[in-house]
């Protein structure tokens, strides 16, 4: 007898399918890591079993495909178990897509990408579905658009759904750098707006200093772009700017300092105590790094 799951889709049966029959969603944007996550996760399913089987639907080729449950799938793989519990679901293109979305957007761990594309293919699936999709708009109105539903079931503001799909349209080596926290989310949106060309520029620039641009920059190349002014020669001069943010910043301790300094020293003499005391410790530094050197050889 046939039962309904989440949404109203329709459950066609539960059994256990061969592992090797099972392909992965298509585009699918969530990363599956072999790590120590995934490491305790397959020791899980060896001591516990699978507590909660993975959801497919039924493919004309008579293979599968997997909705939820490609790191449990993984799992199996890496335990070298031929059968997984699944539930077999009759879902359209669509009603798949918002199925794999909700059940990954609750991971405790996704990556920036990861909720860009997801996002991305939610709301498209939902606008092919008729309803409204507004997804790059900007502009205040007072219907409750899909990007704002979507919001509220993962507990993010609309702008901030529309930030994260603009990612979206980055180089992948872009994209990598906001995933691994080396570029913020803010320039990382205003440099969605480039071109691949201008975007690969800014990489090439990027690879060979280790500088990364600032907002205020990454709005600057923006409206460049736009103007169609944007070259390499303009990234190359508008990156080698100094920005204060990335200048580093020295703070001191009165009370700490104080006990090793004379006490009736101005603002300008304290500074020069400290830096002629700085460079008879580096010069010691030195001295002890030569000996270890002359010991060595």
């Amino acid at each position: 007898m046939e039962k309904k799951i989440n949404r109203g889709v329709i459950r066609t049966g539960e059994t256990d399918i061969k592992v090797h029959l099972i392909d992965s969603f298509p585009n699918h944007p969530y990363h599956v890591f072999d790590d120590e996550d995934m490491t305790e996760l397959a020791a899980s399913i060896e001591a516990n079993g699978l507590l909660n089987p993975i959801i497919v639907r039924s493919k004309a080729d008579g293979r599968y495909e997997l909705i939820s449950g490609h790191r449990r799938k993984r799992a199996y793989e890496i335990l070298k178990i031929n059968k997984i519990r699944a539930i077999i679901v009759d879902v359209s293109d669509d009603e798949a897509i918002i199925m794999m979305v909700d059940s990954n957007c609750q991971r405790s761990k996704i990556l920036p990408s990861e909720k860009a594309f997801s996002y991305k293919m939610k709301l498209d699936a939902i606008k092919r579905q008729g309803k409204r999709n507004d997804l790059t708009s900007t502009q205040v109105v007072s219907k409750l658009r899909s990007n704002e539903e979507l919001g509220k079931e993962v507990n993010e503001s609309r702008e901030t759904i529309r930030r994260f799909i603009r990612l979206t349209n980055l180089i992948p080596e872009l994209l990598d750098f906001v995933d691994k926290g080396r570029m913020k989310m803010q320039p990382a949106v205003e440099l969605s707006y480039l071109d691949e060309e201008s975007q690969r520029d800014l990489v090439d620039i990027i690879d060979g200093t280790e500088v990364f641009p600032s907002f205020s920059q990454t709005v600057r190349m923006r409206k460049a772009f736009k103007d169609g002014e944007l070259t390499y020669e303009l990234v190359e001069k508008i990156m080698a700017e100094d920005k204060a943010n990335q200048k580093p910043k020295y703070r001191f301790s009165v009370e700490r300092l104080g006990k090793y300094m004379p006490t009736d020293l101005n603002d300008k003499q304290a500074e020069e105590y400290v830096l002629k005391a700085l460079s008879y410790y580096k010069k010691h530094l030195d001295r002890k790094a030569q000996k270890e050197i002359d010991k060595k050889q």
